[in-house]
């Protein structure tokens, strides 16, 4: 076998002073040569080792090998059969800790670039689209399921099932469909269009979305079935419910969670203002509290809204961080500044009650915690003060309590559901649940993988009743 190139091929971008100025897309995709080129890296390894770390279980050995001989429609056929968001989750899904990470490539060299090249063939595919989605043809008339929330997982479970013949409706609560997909990522990691098509194509399946509907309050859970007819229901809520610092001078003026923060700028569209009717101050200098993706997200987009300076502040080093390191380096490329072994412990404001400043603590790490990291503890230095006009919070999410209230269905002391690991299901039997509403927050291909194991559940359970 002929030596294999040990670097991963290089994703083009656009220049980082550029894009840190618009909302356009950062990553341009690979060309047909550049991709083939890449996938011909893959060893087609006997065992498949990377399989094995993919949630959604893509066969990933034979769609690079159909990539690498320019067999592009075979390739995406293989990865769309594995789940319905292959150009989302080629953009955002964090392949280095999960297929990637496993890649026998990786044991000595680079992996191969399995986010890359799936994010390659799902745009491919969209641009030679000729009017075809498999199982297209015949309307469904399977039993009726309904699905709460139009985030991955919801978008995955309605996919999987429509494919099955099952009539779907969705019921979204905002009045786009997406989710997290379209309030939480900015525009210029996962442009709205990509999105707006994976949607549309579960449209020609048959899925119906209906939105600006509230289940737990337009309409309660239990009527989905009791009344409405639906024999089966899939929970994929997310996690919306965002957690602040419990400390003083939260409440003024000038403080944003990161969920409202994104969502005025991704959903309400603030970055076309005054054309759009959403306003969103952002002022001179921003901070944000936190190293997640969602933190990375925050800080690109204030530096995109217009602030000057933007500064990630968080209580411990760079290695602790959960952020991907693609957005990682992208923020610093930006010229995102980090503020490590940082605790905000006060925020200060002026009489008006307007934001003026972020009063810090310096730590140092300590033994790990409970999270498996490094705890932060604080040194003997003196507090310091870092002059802001923003402070946005990016701590992390949790699941909004509306829809369990009720008590009708079992959950865990910080609000997730309780579901029967294997197949989804919760204290209430045909109510199934996954993704951020039982895990908390995390990752898009993880819900994914949740909506698909609840899809197959409901399956068998109907098509055996």
């Amino acid at each position: 076998m002929p030596l294999k190139p040990v670097k991963k091929t290089l994703m083009p971008q656009e220049p980082a002073l550029a894009r840190s100025h618009t909302f356009g897309e950062v990553n341009t995709g690979y060309t047909e040569v550049r991709a083939q080129f890449e996938a011909g890296r893959c060893l087609q390894c006997q065992e498949a080792a990377c399989e094995a770390g993919c949630p959604v279980r893509v066969p990933i050995k034979a769609f690079l090998y159909h990539v690498s001989n320019g067999d592009f429609q075979e390739a995406f056929d293989l990865v769309a059969q594995a789940h319905p968001l292959p150009a989302i989750c080629g953009r955002v899904c964090p392949q280095e800790s999960q297929c990637e990470k496993l890649c026998h490539m990786a044991a000595r060299f680079e992996p191969v670039g399995v986010g890359h090249l799936e994010r390659f063939v799902a745009d491919w595919a969209r641009t030679h689209r000729q009017c075809r989605v498999d199982g297209a043809a015949a309307k469904p008339t399977g039993p009726r399921v309904a699905i709460v929330g139009s985030g991955p997982s919801g978008l995955t479970a309605a996919g999987k099932l429509a494919r099955l013949g099952y009539r779907i409706t969705i019921f979204e609560a905002l009045h786009e469909p997406g989710g997290v997909l379209r309030y939480g990522i900015p525009e210029f990691r996962l442009p709205k269009k990509i999105l707006d098509d994976e949607i549309e194509q579960l449209k020609v399946l048959g899925v119906e979305i209906v939105c600006n509907v509230v289940v737990g309050k337009t309409i309660r859970l239990k009527d989905l079935k009791d009344e409405m007819g639906f024999q089966a229901v899939f929970i994929g809520t997310g996690a919306g419910l965002p957690r602040f610092l419990g400390i003083p001078g939260e409440n003024l003026n000038g403080v944003y969670s990161a969920n409202e923060f994104l969502t005025r700028i991704n959903l309400m569209k603030a970055y076309q203002f005054p054309t759009s009717h959403t306003p969103l101050k952002v002022g001179s200098r921003v901070a944000v509290v936190g190293a997640g993706n969602t933190a990375m997200d925050a800080a690109r987009s204030a530096l995109r809204m217009g602030a000057q300076e933007v500064n990630v502040v968080y209580r411990r080093s760079e290695h602790e961080m959960t952020a991907r390191e693609e957005e990682y380096h992208h923020a610093q490329e930006e010229g995102i500044v980090f503020q490590w072994l940082t605790n905000p412990i006060r925020v200060v404001g002026n009489a008006d009650g307007w934001v003026t400043g972020l009063e810090c603590q310096r730590m140092k790490l300590g033994p790990p915690d409970e999270s498996g990291r490094a705890s932060p503890i604080p040194t003997d230095e003196l507090p310091f003060t870092i002059p802001m006009d923003v402070v946005v919070v990016a701590i992390g999410t949790r699941p909004n309590r509306l829809l369990t209230k009720g008590g009708e269905l079992a959950t865990t002391s910080w609000g997730g559901l309780v579901v029967e690991e294997t197949s989804g299901e919760t204290s209430e039997p045909g109510i199934y649940a996954g993704g951020d509403a039982v895990t908390g927050a995390a990752t898009v291909i993880l819900a994914a993988g949740a909506g698909l194991r609840a899809a197959a559940a409901i399956h068998q359970k109907l098509s055996n009743a």
